[in-house]
């Protein structure tokens, strides 16, 4: 029986039940005490709606080619159904925080998705508090790594992003850096990253973060030029980039200094037009990254379940659909053995070898650096090795 999906909507005050006639589904009772012919229930909390929505429809897709990949087509786990379902957050923390806690008093017992850094951070205490495991998905921020031992994640991390920003820059020592970024979670997690790796080599770190509901860029553009740094590191997602872009184009900053930035999914890359050849790209995952001699066969089959090219948050949902198969197969309905076979977990990903690194659940992953060639594709300059761009580890904190 293959896993059953259900589609969660958020104008409802509770999460839809799953049909028992889908899926042979027992009560949240029966699942809470173990019953070994209950559904395993996993709830995927994530944005369908709202400025990456994109990116869940991508984490999703990612999802289910994963767990069927993982089950080798079953949708099964030791005999029992994996049942998903699903919750739009719209990439609002309160939305989440609401649909996971209804979704656990449903007897779901692992949480996944958080699209938005925002909303991880704040379903990962949830999770804690009810000892229900969290695998958070395609969310940046670094504060999600060794939040508590209930949560792992599927994605990397800003420090991850930086560090292979780092490496096209040499020797930072008395340069300039400026970080713009939008004023979220996400732009202050790679605001502090900078700060910590690139300002930890020597160079003076300043900031733009431009409020996340802007629409005209042009003032914060202006300011970026006028701050004649070395090295401008751009840290933006959702559907304003195009926008964004294009008033740093105008306004001369990309001809002026080095520009890196992280590659975006495939839909933005012709927004970046001529400008895309000014800009020096690191990458987490593009369709090509892992081709030719890099390439795996859990890429392929990525490829072939998603049923096309790959996009930037496909490996996301595809590795978290990886470590929750892990977690069910060698826990079962034990939580605290589902932390134990995931810690230090070592796998073939989409990206290639992954490693849950033990003492605070950091995904240590291969980073690209990218340049578009003169056809407008990116091009692969380098796979970043793990270790080369691995975090600190983190202090798990509860």
């Amino acid at each position: 029986m293959s896993a059953t999906y259900t589609r969660r909507s958020l104008t409802a005050a509770a999460v839809l039940a799953v049909a028992a006639a889908a899926v042979g589904c027992s009560s949240p009772q029966d699942a809470a005490s173990g019953d070994q012919n209950a559904p395993f229930k996993v709830g995927l909390v994530y944005s369908q709606s709202g400025a990456l929505a994109s990116y869940g429809q991508q984490y999703k897709a990612g999802f289910a080619a994963g767990l069927a990949y993982a089950t080798n087509g079953t949708g099964k786990v030791n005999g029992r159904a994996v049942e998903v379902s699903e919750a739009d957050d719209a990439g609002d923390p309160n939305k989440a925080v609401s649909a996971a806690k209804d979704m656990i008093g449903k007897g779901v017992k692992i949480l996944a998705g958080s699209t938005a850094s925002g909303v991880a951070l704040q379903v990962a205490p949830i999770a804690a508090q009810n000892k229900v495991l969290f695998v958070s998905g395609p969310a940046a921020t670094d504060g999600v790594t060794g939040v508590n031992r209930y949560t792992f994640r599927s994605g990397r991390q800003s420090y991850q992003d930086v560090l292979t920003a780092k490496s096209f820059i040499g020797d930072a020592t008395g340069k300039k850096v400026l970080v713009f970024a939008q004023d979220s979670a996400f732009g202050k997690a790679n605001e502090a990253a900078v700060k910590a790796v690139i300002g930890g080599a020597g160079a003076t770190v300043s900031s733009i973060l431009v409020p996340a509901t802007a629409t005209d860029f042009t003032p914060a553009a202006v300011q970026a030029k006028n701050a004649k740094a070395d090295l401008v590191f751009v840290a933006w997602a959702g559907t304003t980039a195009g926008a964004m872009w294009q008033s740093l184009d105008q306004q001369g900053v990309l001809g002026a200094t080095q520009v890196v930035t992280g590659l975006d999914q495939k839909s933005t890359w012709p927004t970046f037009g001529a400008a895309g050849g000014k800009i020096s790209f690191l990458s987490h995952y593009f369709d090509g990254a892992t081709t030719g001699a890099n390439e795996n066969a859990v890429a392929k089959a990525a490829r072939e379940k998603v049923g096309g090219p790959l996009d930037l948050f496909h490996p996301d949902g595809f590795t978290a659909a990886q470590l929750i198969v892990r977690a069910l197969s060698e826990g079962g309905d034990d939580v605290e053995k589902q932390i134990k076979a995931l810690e230090g977990y070592s796998f073939d990903g989409v990206k290639g070898k992954l490693t849950v690194r033990a003492e605070d659940h950091a995904l240590l992953q291969p980073m690209f650096q990218v340049k578009f060639g003169s056809g407008g594709q990116p091009e692969l300059i380098k796979a970043v090795d793990p270790q080369d761009c691995a975090p600190p580890a983190a202090a798990m904190k509860s």
